[in-house]
């Protein structure tokens, strides 16, 4: 993985701590126009990875970079999945059935409903799973996906349930089929560890929050600390500023100092911030 990953939220309207800076940047970003120039920002500065959600919008994004193969060759796309607000517009604009067939593989709708029907027939959790799954990677075709997340919605809602095997369902399928290592997105860190250890998967990648104040990391920072320092794994650190807390230096400089952390994923809008923050990265790291 490369040191430092771009990621989505400013292009979505994604803020968690002013809903004001959220609407501007939704009405900022409503073309793809205006998403494409700032990744090609990102990618002049270095940035070759972006770490998205699997928004209706991405589908277009990924229309224009297999359009252009020669400018992107290398570029890397690491997606996360479900973007549920998807599957619930979907289904209110086109009907359930529409949506489901909006959303199914590339490959044939027969083969998904024969695996989709049977695994409902069954009760086969894993069937179903990894068909939703296809689908999520279906905008993604003929791209470089090397690893593929699971969104903090999904993976601590299988911590909460108890369902512990759901990790690993989606951990096979994902090295299987797409031939890419699972990464999973977090809110609870020390439990996501003790429960994919007990299913057996070794130096996992794990996103999370990592900052200073302790942010939306459940535990709190001390915790996230000694896990980093202790614990075999890949962390990617997400949410360095606290959204905008934290000064970015003081942010920055607390996260490299843990030399343990694999990656750093950050959102930004303009060339200039692009630059800034990869070059403070890269000088305190």
């Amino acid at each position: 993985m490369d040191r430092v990953l771009f990621g989505d939220n400013q292009f979505f309207g994604v803020n968690h701590m002013s809903e004001e800076k959220a609407r501007a940047q939704a009405m900022r970003f409503q073309h793809d126009e205006a998403i494409i120039e700032v990744l090609d920002a990102a990618l002049d500065e270095g940035i070759a990875t972006f770490m998205c959600t699997t928004h209706e919008r991405i589908g277009a994004i990924c229309d224009h970079w297999r359009a252009n193969p020669p400018k992107y060759k290398g570029y890397k796309f690491f997606p996360c999945m479900p973007y549920a607000h998807k599957y619930a517009n979907a289904a209110t604009e086109y009907g359930i059935v529409e949506a489901i067939r909006r959303f199914l593989p590339q490959e044939g709708l027969l083969n998904a409903v024969v695996r989709g029907g049977m695994s409902l027939a069954k009760k086969d959790v894993e069937g179903v799973a990894t068909l939703l799954i296809d689908a999520e990677m279906k905008m993604f075709q003929g791209l470089e996906t090397p690893v593929i997340f699971l969104q903090n919605v999904v993976t601590d809602l299988l911590l909460g349930t108890g369902f512990k095997e759901g990790l690993r369902i989606f951990a096979d399928h994902v090295r299987l089929r797409y031939n890419a290592e699972p990464g999973f997105i977090t809110m609870n860190l020390i439990r996501l560890l003790d429960a994919l250890d007990e299913v057996g998967l070794e130096n996992p990648i794990v996103c999370c929050n990592i900052n200073k104040l302790g942010f939306r990391m459940c535990g709190g920072a001390a915790a996230y600390e000694q896990a980093i320092a202790t614990r075999r794994f890949r962390p990617i650190a997400m949410s360095v500023l606290a959204s905008g807390a934290i000064p970015p230096r003081e942010a920055f400089e607390y996260v490299c100092a843990q030399k343990q952390i694999a990656s750093i994923v950050f959102g930004a809008s303009t060339r200039e911030h692009i630059r800034q923050t990869k070059s403070l990265i890269h000088m305190l790291s």
